[in-house]
């Protein structure tokens, strides 16, 4: 199997998430791995959703990268403000917000978020089972 890699910049708007998101999903389906797809679209709209509400800045992108490795689909969402790590929180029955990160938690195998010089990039790696085979 060959590694396979995507990038993409999105404006910091609401619309960028289900672009991110339609985008995710096609990319896994087309480099062969349609089972995580459904998944792999629900992180990266819970992560694009995290970075354009509360790391994005006026006139900066937010970057999706996802990438393929033999183990995993992992999924990074970068945004410019870096002061601001990413915490899963308690949402109560009638909150609206706060169950991303824990969805986020729950479909990957792993996520983390990483410092850049500028800004952070929050990721999370669907693992790929043994019995899938990619192109």
């Amino acid at each position: 199997m060959t590694n396979r890699h995507d990038v993409r910049n999105y404006a910091p708007r609401q619309d960028s998430v289900t672009a991110a998101r339609r985008r995710t999903a096609w990319l896994a389906v087309a480099w062969g791995y349609p089972e995580v797809a459904a998944d792999a679209a629900l992180v990266t709209s819970e992560l694009a959703t995290n970075a354009i509400l509360h790391g994005s800045v006026a006139d900066r992108l937010v970057r999706v990268e996802v990438s393929l490795s033999q183990s995993a689909l992992r999924i990074a969402v970068s945004d410019p403000r870096g002061e601001r790590h990413p915490i899963p929180r308690h949402a109560g029955p009638d909150d609206q917000f706060g169950r991303g990160l824990h969805i986020v938690e729950a479909l990957s195998s792993r996520w983390a978020v990483t410092p850049r010089s500028v800004g952070k990039t929050t990721w999370a790696e669907l693992p790929l089972s043994e019995r899938q085979s990619g192109p």
